[in-house]
């Protein structure tokens, strides 16, 4: 009985945070779509090749707000909030690699969003309990 239990509600956050990462990259792209397309617009675009650093930041940035509208919604707190949006901001340390000559543009922008990926999920296994409850 106590298997079934354990299995039963290990199977069940497993499916809250799939579902909560899901939303956070919804939110993400949805924030991105939005203030990118503004921005656009306003003709304030920065071209990746140019400007990897800035390309980067702005795109976090969408991103982040995007994602923090979500989770406030969602009824997240602050602090949570504010560590799921800092790791948008983990792979601004590999412009370093580009600014170097190191890496190239195109390999930053998949570099960039695989550890952003990866960052994620670090902050949502480590607050997990708050994640599948929400």
């Amino acid at each position: 009985m106590t298997t079934t239990t354990h299995t039963t509600t290990t199977t069940s956050m497993g499916r809250a945070l799939a579902r909560h990462y899901l939303e956070m990259v919804v939110a993400m792209f949805a924030g991105m779509l939005v203030l990118g397309s503004l921005r656009s617009v306003l003709g304030l675009d920065v071209e990746l090749g140019d400007h990897p650093g800035t390309w980067y930041v702005l795109m976090a940035t969408d991103m982040s707000v995007g994602m923090a509208a979500w989770m406030r919604y969602r009824g997240h707190g602050w602090g949570s909030t504010r560590e799921m949006c800092a790791a948008m901001y983990v792979p601004a340390v590999l412009v370093v690699l580009v600014w170097s000559g190191a890496m190239g543009a195109s390999a930053f922008m998949t570099a960039t969003h695989v550890l952003m990926f990866v960052a994620m999920a670090a902050v949502l296994w480590r607050r997990r309990h708050e994640y599948a409850h929400c």
